[in-house]
């Protein structure tokens, strides 16, 4: 069973740096930009202390455009992720009712378009599945996260985001080869001209992993 610390941790990380809508809608593309600046904004750069008051404040916003783009994806997408951010920087057994909501947006996201924001629901329900405690404490299931982060890859083969989710599930199984060679295609991927801080801030993340890979699996680990 997995620990509410790991929730806290995983739900951190949990969160995507999606491109905004891409059919012509420039109101929509211009909100949900918004709202993954001020994501970054308080992931990346406030202090950890604030982040889950942040959280919350952006949930509304983002919840407003939700209200604002009915029938749409992406914004449900951006909901969902806001929400997962505030359970990771919340933590503890209250950060699992953010959780659910976060899988609720993102469920109902898929429903409408399971390729919006390149398949940026399954990302992050995999992520969900993979890492949040399972029954009877929550709704974590390796099977179903591992079916949701191969569709996301599926759809975005060469993306930072579900190539960095694919390896932290795989470091989970403690597949350490496979891991690192996801790592190493997220760490290459392209760039993405309006998310600098995203990008910086995941490559971060993905050079952690990586020691982290090297630290426990020592002669295990070997890459031509």
């Amino acid at each position: 069973m997995k620990s509410i610390p790991t929730l806290r941790y995983a739900l951190a990380l949990a969160v995507l740096a999606a491109s905004p809508a891409m059919a012509g809608d420039a109101a929509l593309d211009q909100a949900i930009l918004q709202l993954q600046h001020e994501w970054e904004h308080i992931n990346y750069e406030l202090p950890e202390k604030q982040r889950a008051a942040a959280f919350e404040a952006l949930e509304q916003r983002a919840e407003a455009v939700v209200k604002q783009f009915p029938g749409r994806a992406e914004p449900l997408i951006w909901d969902g992720i806001v929400y997962s951010s505030h359970a990771g920087a919340k933590g503890g057994l209250g950060a699992l009712d953010l959780a659910k909501t976060a899988r609720d947006r993102l469920q109902a996201a898929e429903k409408i378009d399971p390729h919006a924001l390149q398949g940026s629901a399954y990302t992050s329900l995999g992520t969900l599945f993979h890492k949040v405690p399972g029954w009877p404490i929550g709704f974590g299931d390796d099977d179903k996260a591992r079916s949701y982060l191969q569709k996301a890859l599926q759809l975005n083969p060469n993306g930072i985001d579900p190539n960095y989710f694919w390896a932290d599930f795989e470091y989970g199984q403690h597949h350490y080869k496979e891991a690192m060679q996801a790592l190493e295609k997220a760490m290459h991927a392209p760039a993405r001209p309006a998310r600098p801080l995203a990008d910086k801030g995941r490559r971060q993340e993905i050079s952690v992993l990586m020691a982290k890979i090297r630290d426990e699996a020592g002669d295990q680990l070997s890459l031509k």
